[in-house]
């Protein structure tokens, strides 16, 4: 039988797609020669026509119309433009080039391999014709393999075979294989499975450095990113993402009915270790702290630096008692840390839990830092510090509104009135049991008052005493002089609405900031006393105490009697105690200087007839502040 007609169908079969109208004609003749049957014919050309479309098999039969192909590059640029738009994921970025360089380009395959640093290798991904992935890595160790001389000399190199990659399951082919650089940082290659590279080199020398730039803004914006959320010393998540957390966290607990807990850390005695051994240890200490921590918190935890010395930690779905178990743990761990030249690191723990304590964020963190000041003001038991959660302690303890007002000192700025207005609102909720009690909670709203201003520490709690001791000099009676002495401790209430710049300015205040000061009678009056029915009978006091006998004061510019005889009172008592005390401005007056400034105020601003009883009473008063 004679083949030779067979032989020449499987020639003309193998041909491009464009084949001549002669190679046509050769081709009809050959199928009406009755040595071949027709129907095999039509089974070769099936045969043919299938695997030429199936993607099994594509790779390997279109490959020989490549060389005669003329590759439009614009168009492929065009298509390249749409594809990528948008693209923001290496991946992504990844699959549309092998997609270009496959289909367009009818490569075999594509690989791209990143430099990893910390294990000196190349890890490549190797996607093949139909879409299968493989992954392989080639340590770079001063070897003769063609991948490490493009990357170490940042040169394109080409290979004829791609065994090189130990891939057993990949089609060998050419390749050509391409540095990744940007900015002369080569940081991979990339490779192309193409017998025919030379002629789209170019091509893909340029796809090459946009994959490079791409990975270098990733890399560079992830960087910044980092920056921005963490805390360069500690690694810690700064307090403008400690916040950003926190309000994820609080609106998953709202969601799902759980509680998540705060807990705040601060390193005790930091400003002496830095003022005797210098800052670098003070910070080599922090950074201690912070990485016990990290390492001793759960994965779903967040840790922060909260402060200069203070670290926070967020704990998800965790009761008050479960982090104080955490805290106090914690707490050991550093304890056990010795510090050259320091010793054991001490820290003060303070916890607040929602919505437990308080379903309000803001509140949540003073409640934190309000116990993290009490812990410090407990000190050490036994080598450890008393961890304090915010369920532990009376608002109205000594110790606990001391803190709070520590609080206070500290956010100010940031927080403003707002946070006044939490006093205020604890005040009105308290349920008075009795004059004993109410007598309490007022000498300790005074007090927080009073300790937003530095320059009056126990201003209220002077005058309240110098104001019932000049109206028992007046026999009043006993109930009047209780009064009094309540009015006078809560005189200046209203200035939990003025402020802080305006309050503890140490110069002389401008006209709009008077104007502002003198809101201060009207405030307490209104804001504080009015709201609180037993307390109604010191709104004269607190309101006219700056009333003056001339009708010069404020806020009604009241004269003489008009002036309720209670405010009289407390106001030369309140005139008094500002004389003698320490100003920004000025030392404080000796006793003699004083009662000589009241006696020419006496008739003009305050009542001649209780300036003359007090300076009767002022020497036994009078204690050098």
């Amino acid at each position: 039988m004679n083949f030779n007609n067979f032989n020449n169908l499987k020639n003309i079969l193998n041909k491009s797609s464009l084949q001549s109208e002669d190679e046509a004609d050769n081709l009809a003749k050959i199928q009406s020669n009755p040595i071949i049957p027709g129907d095999l014919i039509s089974k070769i050309n099936s045969i043919n026509n299938r695997t030429i479309s199936n993607r099994m098999y594509s790779g390997y039969n279109s490959k020989i119309f490549r060389s005669s192909e003329c590759i439009d590059y614009a168009e492929i640029i065009r298509f390249f433009n749409e594809i990528i738009d948008g693209k923001d994921s290496l991946n992504d970025l990844f699959y549309s080039l092998h997609n270009i360089f496959i289909n367009k380009l009818n490569a075999t395959f594509s690989a791209y391999g990143l430099f990893c640093k910390q294990s000196n290798c190349i890890n490549f991904k190797i996607i093949d014709k139909i879409g299968s992935i493989f992954t392989s890595r080639i340590i770079i160790n001063n070897s003769d393999n063609i991948v490490e001389k493009s990357f170490l000399t940042q040169t394109i190199q080409y290979s004829q075979s791609s065994s090189f990659l130990n891939v057993h399951y990949l089609s060998d082919s050419p390749v050509i294989i391409i540095p990744l650089c940007a900015v002369n940082d080569c940081i991979g290659v990339m490779l192309v499975g193409d017998s025919n590279y030379e002629q789209a080199c170019e091509f893909y020398k340029l796809m090459s450095k946009y994959l490079a730039m791409f990975i270098q803004n990733k890399t560079l914006s992830a960087k910044v990113l980092m920056n921005t959320d963490t805390d360069a010393l500690t690694g810690l998540y700064n307090h403008r993402k400690f916040q950003e957390i926190l309000t994820s966290e609080i609106d998953k607990a709202n969601r799902t009915q759980t509680e998540t807990s705060i807990v705040i850390f601060d390193i005790n005695n930091i400003s002496q270790i830095n003022k005797d051994f210098g800052a670098a240890k003070g910070d080599e200490i922090i950074k201690l702290v912070a990485d016990k921590i990290k390492d001793g918190i759960r994965n779903n935890d967040s840790a922060a630096r909260y402060g200069g010395d203070e670290i926070a930690i967020i704990l998800p779905e965790t009761t008050a008692a479960e982090a104080k178990y955490l805290a106090e743990y914690l707490t050991y761990s550093l304890s056990c840390c010795l510090v050259d030249d320091v010793g054991p690191i001490k820290v003060s723990v303070g916890i607040a839990t929602y919505p437990k304590s308080t379903q309000d964020l803001e509140k949540l963190l003073i409640l934190a830092e309000q116990a993290m000041y009490i812990s410090k003001s407990k000190g050490y038991k036994n080598g450890m510090s008393a961890i304090v959660s915010s369920e532990d302690f009376d608002f109205w303890d000594d110790t606990a509104l001391s803190s709070f007002a520590s609080v206070i000192a500290k956010r100010h700025s940031s927080i403003g009135i707002n946070f006044d207005e939490e006093l205020v609102n604890k005040f009105h909720s308290e349920e008075i049991i009795n004059q004993g009690h109410l007598i309490e909670v007022v000498t300790s709203l005074a007090g927080a008052i009073d300790a937003k201003d530095e320059y009056t520490k126990g201003h209220s709690s002077s005058v309240s005493r110098y104001s019932e001791a000049l109206a028992r000099a007046l026999n009043l009676p006993e109930k009047d002089v209780e009064r009094i002495k309540l009015g006078a401790l809560l005189h200046d209430i209203g200035k939990i609405g003025i402020p802080e710049t305006v309050l503890r300015k140490p110069s002389k205040l401008t006209d709009d900031e008077w104007e502002i000061m003198k809101q201060h009678p009207v405030i307490g009056a209104q804001k504080v006393l009015m709201p609180n029915e037993s307390l109604h009978d010191l709104i004269p006091i607190v309101k006219y105490h700056h009333e003056h006998w001339d009708g010069s004061g404020y806020p009604e510019k009241l004269k003489g009697e008009e002036i309720p005889l209670a405010a009289r009172i407390v106001a030369v008592a309140d005139a008094y105690h500002a004389l003698i005390s320490d100003r920004p401005y000025r030392k404080g007056m000796s006793n003699e200087k004083a009662c000589e400034i009241l006696k020419i105020g006496a008739g003009i601003q305050w009542d001649k007839n209780l300036v003359r009883e007090f300076i009767n009473i002022s020497e036994s008063l009078y204690t050098k502040i």
